[in-house]
């Protein structure tokens, strides 16, 4: 199996200002394969550009400008150009399945923030110095960086990349290891019902509470936002010092939010795979969730528009944008594959719907966003656990629909062993 590591690197003012020049390098590359490409279809014959012909061109502009091109590995630069082109075949894939297509676009400097290295030793050198006892990476045309390793590599190294975030700048990993052992069998299977009042609620009853991370921080961000927009927008080169203060500021804000999301879906994750060997959840499509809603023109008055909820309906993408829902499965199947669990989607209709005792499915068996009272056989509990059970249900029935080469041990329905165990542990399996 495949596995990344990310670290953070630790470059001396030199090195830092090499790596901003490779960026920078790499993305006037890049702009300028796609102006090729561009400028090829605009032409009467129509001529398609391909990787492999722009890969082939490489070796004359490293020749024509030694000092930018020149200088950088050649396998990163053919990993830019790659990556453009994957770029097109997402654009031209979605020209055909009818979807927005979003043709590629020029990238600006502060837009451009990651180099692939396609395999260690071609340009890069992971561990690049194994006598000294601080960890390094050595990158073509920067040197041996110091990395701040805070946990070993398993298996062996095959891709490298670096990366900026704002200030920081990372190294990131992928190494092919053998499949772990798998975590014992706890006996439990679980279903899991997303949510914005609680960010999940499980089958046995337990809740895990929504953290709110961009709430949390919305009005230092609202003040950090509007100092920036005093200032008048301007080339990156041009910006003054409070003007870049600014910017930063801004950006730090949303750095620490998403990490604090990552943070939690991470330890939520690690928590169910460890105390249960089954786990269903529903197959939710964020992107259709959080699009607004169609605009409703007014017969009446020409131009005008009927109230269709937008604002309502923004308020509501902006809760499910900050609770992370598809970080959290991301991460929750990584984890299930890794500890030997087994993880299933379900269709998610109408199970806050349905009756866990008669099988009822109504509208009206749901009064309010959290109660849950069954017209039928007057079952009462809460709306979240009643939908957490019936997605537990569906799941165990496709799992048995669809059975498993390997053999999975028997499960009970709901937790198995008390009450949640913390969520401050590792974020590792």
């Amino acid at each position: 199996m495949i596995r990344a590591y990310k670290f953070l690197i630790r470059p001396t003012v030199g090195q830092q200002a090499a790596l901003g020049e490779m960026l920078r390098d790499h993305c006037s590359l890049y702009n300028g394969a796609l102006q090729e490409r561009r400028d090829a279809y605009r032409h009467a014959s129509k001529t398609g550009i391909t990787y492999g012909r722009q890969s082939a061109q490489l070796k004359e502009i490293r020749a024509f400008d030694p000092e930018r091109q020149g200088r950088w590995s050649f396998s990163s630069q053919q990993a830019t150009l790659r990556r453009l082109d994957k770029a097109f075949a997402a654009f031209f894939r979605r020209v055909k399945s009818g979807d927005a297509p979003g043709y590629p676009r020029f990238r600006g400097v502060n837009w451009f923030d990651t180099v692939d290295f396609p395999k260690d030793g071609d340009g890069c050198r992971w561990n690049s110095t194994p006598h000294d006892p601080v960890a390094r990476v050595r990158f073509q045309g920067i040197g041996h960086v110091k990395v701040n390793q805070h946990r070993p590599v398993v298996g062996t190294v095959k891709t490298v990349s670096v990366k900026r975030e704002g200030r920081h700048w990372y190294v990131v990993l992928t190494a092919e290891q053998d499949q772990p052992e798998p975590l014992p069998p706890t006996g439990s299977a679980v279903g899991i019902d997303m949510g914005i009042a609680n960010f999940l609620a499980e089958s046995g009853g337990e809740f895990v509470p929504n953290p709110r991370y961009g709430r949390r921080a919305a009005t230092k961000l609202e003040a950090a936002q509007q100092a920036l927009s005093r200032f008048p927008r301007v080339r990156r080169d041009k910006r003054t010092a409070n003007h870049r203060r600014a910017v930063e500021k801004v950006a730090q804000l949303h750095r620490k939010v998403r990490l604090q999301r990552l943070d939690h879906a991470h330890k939520t994750a690690l928590a169910l795979v460890r105390e249960h060997d089954f786990i269903a959840h529903e197959d939710l499509k964020i992107r259709n969730m959080v699009k607004a809603p169609t605009p409703k023109p007014d017969p009446d008055r020409p131009g005008g528009f009927l109230p269709n909820g937008a604002a309502a309906k923004a308020g509501l993408n902006h809760s499910i944008s900050d609770a992370g829902w598809g970080v959290f499965l991301t991460i929750l199947h990584a984890k299930a594959e890794s500890a030997g669990r087994e993880v299933i989607a379900v269709d998610p209709r109408n199970t806050s719907r349905t009756c866990p005792t008669c099988g009822h499915v109504s509208a009206e068996n749901r009064p309010t966003q959290e109660k849950f009272h069954c017209v039928s056989c007057g079952h009462s509990a809460h709306a979240d656990t009643v939908g957490a059970l019936n997605v537990l249900r569906a799941g165990l029935v496709r799992r048995d629909a669809q059975p498993a080469q390997r053999e999975v041990p028997a499960f009970t329905p709901g937790r198995s062993h008390g009450q949640r165990s913390p969520l401050l542990g590792p974020n590792t399996v």
